[in-house]
């Protein structure tokens, strides 16, 4: 069932406390997604060589983009790890644990040695951080945007959370961009050799800003108010009173894969030679830059126009258009036709699936009560990004690039999944402007 909040408004957060979370949450978020994110590059552009070469390049390009998947396969754990942890023990602690553990596993993936210095024990310890990469990131966002939504005015929590998802876009704006210039200016020896790891050295700097921050938030009010009345463990509580709820939100979350299919596999079939699309790495990365500019814009908008007009529009409507362009946009890319294929990420990738970006956290933390209402958020979101984040090396697997038909195949997996999200969000109810409890 829908938690809907009892008309007695719990003691009231202090002033300044709302747009305190929002710039916290957007801070992490921006460090959490920038590092999440620049494996995704990496993983398309260099680790096909520097961790699994083979003679075969099809199968280092699946091998590559099976470690990226790897990060989402420990997202459903953390999920229910860091989520238990932040309804039990507060949203503060976890957001302070999350950031730490994230930056100190993704500085260590750019101290790995190479596959070609020590063997199979490069890839291993790759996989290993991959993994504490994705139980890490799989409590920041449920932690920041409840932060947010316990701390916001109900009339403005749509806009004040939206930031939060502004910081994944912004976040990945920077993984994107930090391999331009190295891409560009470097051979590409010194890319293989050294170049690569300069981006994920750099995320140690965001940490500390972030720290300092979120050392400077209170615990929310509401969670304070209930925190003695907590008796049952909230995964057990959340499948009692919340099991439709949180169906539904996992199947919303399959708007996702627009991502995977534009940012993450769109890199790999745009510019490995096994394609044979043969799109410059450096032309390439442009692509997702400039969608990604499209959504930090548009991604406060949306925000502030579902306190106004409801959440259910933006998520019934963003992910069944966003799907259904990414099947020309694959075609544009494979007819090497950079103008369109700008053109097209923007419309499905930069617009269509911000949508859904902009208002599915508010949404989702309006379906929980505050007893499970991190759980419930963390749960939702990264079961579907499991699902969602196993798409690239699925997708490597049933087109491989001597089908021939990798476009359509791609794409119509990708609109199947964008249909199911929008028909969850047309089956739920509106939270907009409800009372959190």
């Amino acid at each position: 069932m829908t938690s809907t909040a009892s008309p007695s408004t719990p003691s009231t957060t202090k002033k300044g406390q709302g747009g305190r979370a929002a710039l916290s949450g957007w801070l992490g978020s921006t460090l959490e997604y920038y590092d999440f994110s620049i494996y995704a590059s990496a993983a398309a552009l260099v680790f096909p060589t520097v961790f699994f070469p083979s003679a075969d390049p099809a199968i280092a390009i699946i091998a590559s983009l099976a470690t990226y998947g790897v990060g989402y396969v420990a997202r459903p754990l953390g999920a229910f790890v860091l989520g238990h942890f932040g309804d039990r023990h507060g949203r503060k602690k976890l957001l302070v644990f999350a950031m730490l553990l994230m930056g100190i596993s993704t500085f260590l993936v750019g101290c790995l040695p190479s596959y070609s210095q020590v063997g199979m024990l490069a890839p291993a310890l790759l996989v290993v951080l991959r993994l504490v990469q994705g139980f890490a990131v799989s409590g920041e966002l449920g932690g920041a945007t409840t932060m947010i939504a316990e701390h916001a005015d109900k009339n403005k929590r749509g806009l004040l959370m939206s930031f939060a998802l502004q910081g994944t876009q912004f976040g990945s704006i920077l993984a994107q961009a930090s391999f331009i210039p190295l891409s560009h200016f470097l051979s590409h020896d010194d890319l293989i050799a050294w170049g690569w790891r300069i981006p994920f050295f750099l995320s140690a700097i965001v940490v500390v800003v972030a720290l300092v921050i979120r050392s400077k938030l209170d615990e929310t009010p509401v969670f304070t108010d209930k925190a003695a009345a907590k008796t049952t463990m909230p995964i057990v509580q959340l499948f009692r009173t919340s099991g439709g709820p949180l169906f539904r939100a996992i199947v919303m979350g399959m708007a996702n894969v627009i991502g995977t299919t534009v940012v993450v596999f769109g890199t790999t079939f745009a510019t490995q030679e096994a394609y044979g699309v043969k799109m410059d790495a450096d032309v390439y990365l442009w692509i997702p830059v400039i969608a990604n500019i499209a959504a930090i814009i548009l991604i406060p908008v949306f925000g502030m126009l579902s306190d106004k007009i409801g959440r259910r529009p933006f998520l019934i409507f963003g992910p069944l258009v966003g799907g259904l362009v990414a099947v020309p946009y694959l075609f544009v890319v494979e007819a090497h036709n950079i103008g369109l294929t700008i053109v097209l990420a923007i419309l499905s990738f930069g617009i269509m699936y911000q949508m859904f970006n902009a208002t599915y956290a508010s949404f989702f933390q309006e379906m929980f009560p505050t007893e499970t209402r991190v759980t419930g958020f963390a749960l939702s979101q990264n079961i579907a990004l499991f699902i969602t984040g196993l798409m690239p090396s699925l997708f490597a697997i049933i087109a491989p690039p001597s089908s021939g038909n990798v476009p359509l195949t791609i794409g119509l997996v990708t609109c199947v999944l964008c249909v199911a999200s929008s028909a969850a969000a047309f089956f739920s109810k509106e939270t907009a402007n409800s009372d959190i409890a």
